[in-house]
């Protein structure tokens, strides 16, 4: 699993810690770890809509922020839970840029198997960084 929960990190949040072989793919699994709070098993969430996302940040903590917050607006807006199935950073500038491509679909009670609802991804902790593994992510999500 490219993401696991972190224990004791905030009371009434869930933290994760993401790992990617680059930028992407940490990115990618950030997505599917809150994803995954939400829903028993976001790889069941099949690809009926698709939104393109694209951002630019001078952080790469930041720059995950906005994936991030875009998947909670489109569960909230359209009802749509969304899986991030593409995901590119690269310098721009001084800064980073991410290109997104997001599929998922309608929410279903009946079959998505409901977990907690996410309410916001918050600054605390938030993190991105290379490690001896690529690249990792941390960020605490208010539940």
């Amino acid at each position: 699993m490219p993401y696991r929960y972190l224990e004791d990190i905030a009371t009434a949040d869930v933290a994760f810690e993401a790992v990617g072989a680059d930028l992407g793919e940490a990115f990618r699994a950030s997505a599917d770890a809150e994803l995954g709070v939400m829903v028993e098993s976001p790889q069941l969430i099949l690809p009926r809509v698709k939104r393109s996302f694209s951002a630019e940040e001078e952080s790469l903590d930041i720059l995950l922020l906005q994936l991030l917050q875009e998947i909670l607006y489109y569960k909230d807006a359209e009802r749509l839970f969304l899986r991030c199935s593409l995901a590119e950073v690269e310098r721009s500038g001084a800064g980073w840029r991410l290109s997104a491509e997001l599929e998922g679909e309608g929410i279903d009670g009946t079959r998505h198997g409901l977990l907690t609802d996410v309410k916001a991804v918050t600054l605390h902790l938030l993190k991105v960084e290379r490690s001896p593994r690529g690249w990792t992510a941390r960020a605490v999500l208010d539940i």
